[in-house]
């Protein structure tokens, strides 16, 4: 981490409310302030038919709008997750709905999915210069009941299906009521039945009339029918059971893979004192690091290493990757470490990982990805 971010910026931004500091941090972003950080040597990665600079990504909830994608890329991140971003857009919940926890080094957010809306947002990423992988995750509007989440879902895929590397699905933030429901089996189910069609449509249609608007390659390659990666975001309060049903319906609908994981409703074992005073959210940071690791390993083995995972969820250094990695992820990114690390976090993290697989001997990090469980 950088000294200069830890000695004098952090304690300026944290001595704002959370939220104010996060938006003068985009804006930053956004003007150019942050300067470039030096480029750190990863041997390029393939994920579900996506070449990776580096396995280390921008969690899904800093840049909500995909204003700052190509800045964040250049701050050393392998691929940025925008979003979440929902069809209709929606301010989210009221302030304040962002807290710090410095003692827990971890967030709670009840922020709601505020964003600009998929059509301004998918308008925006047509025009970056897309310096990395670029994904957005989607989730429901807050206004629109469970019994019609799928349509919902669909319109916003739609909209933003041609602009992107991959679409998350997130069924799992506690901030949108009965969201979370949609991970139940019989909900889950219906939905990515449909996803998992409609993204067939799509692409069949992409690859027919090609423009310089479509993100990615052109999927009808050697006659197959190409499909945009389609990812589900979990929670991390899944029980077993829950997670094995999961993981068999994204085996049987094609899913590319899972992000593991959200955020937590747990409190436990906190140090903060009555962290109950900030009221409801998600908890995210270090407390949820090894319940994300549990998760990550529990779909690892269940799918018998087949079924690829994003791991996310308290990683603040290299070690904290790696761990992520050994329990079977192939990808890994952050949040609420950038947000305690500072502008070097990404590069600190990729350096790092680099030098334990070398100690650890690994040649190349697949070779590592479920070594603690295997």
């Amino acid at each position: 981490m950088s000294k200069f971010f830890e000695k004098l910026i952090r304690p300026i931004l944290f001595s704002l409310p959370a939220e104010t500091a996060h938006e003068m941090g985009i804006e930053a972003l956004r003007t150019g302030l942050v300067p470039r950080a030096p480029d750190v040597h990863f041997p390029e990665i393939e994920r579900f038919g996506l070449k990776f600079r580096n396995p280390f990504g921008i969690a899904a909830g800093f840049d909500k709008n995909g204003e700052v994608v190509d800045q964040l890329a250049k701050l050393g991140f392998g691929f940025v997750e925008v979003g979440t971003v929902t069809y209709e857009p929606q301010p989210g919940n009221e302030k304040p709905r962002l807290f710090r926890l410095p003692e827990d080094k971890a967030l709670i957010n009840r922020l709601g999915f505020n964003n600009d809306g998929a059509e301004r947002i998918a308008e925006r990423l047509r025009k970056i210069g897309r310096k990395c992988v670029v994904g957005v995750n989607i989730g429901k509007n807050k206004n629109v009941p469970i019994k019609e989440a799928v349509e919902n879902y669909l319109a916003c895929f739609e909209v933003i299906h041609p602009v992107v590397d991959y679409i998350a699905v997130n069924i799992s933030s506690p901030n949108t009521p009965n969201l979370r429901d949609l991970q139940k089996a019989e909900n889950l189910e219906e939905l990515l039945g449909e996803l998992h069609e409609r993204n067939r449509v799509l692409s069949l249609s992409e690859s027919t009339t090609p423009s310089a608007e479509t993100a990615a390659t052109p999927p009808n390659q050697g006659g197959e029918l190409k499909t945009k990666p389609l990812l589900v975001k979990i929670a991390p309060d899944l029980s077993e059971g829950e997670t094995e049903a999961i993981v068999d319906l994204c085996v049987r609908f094609e899913i590319a893979g899972i992000i593991a994981t959200n955020t937590t409703i747990s409190r436990e074992g906190l140090k903060t004192k009555d962290p109950e005073k900030f009221g409801n959210g998600g908890l995210s940071g270090n407390p949820l690091a090894s319940r994300s690791n549990e998760i990550i390993s529990r779909i690892f083995r269940y799918s018998k290493g087949q079924l690829p995972v994003i791991g996310v969820g308290g990683i603040f250094d290299a070690t904290d990757a790696f761990e992520k990695i050994a329990a079977g992820a192939c990808l890994v990114q952050a949040y609420t470490g950038f947000i305690y690390g500072g502008p070097s976090f990404a590069n600190d993290i990729n350096s790092g990982l680099s030098a334990i697989l070398k100690e650890k001997g690994f040649s190349h990090l697949d070779e590592a990805i479920g070594s603690s469980v295997k």
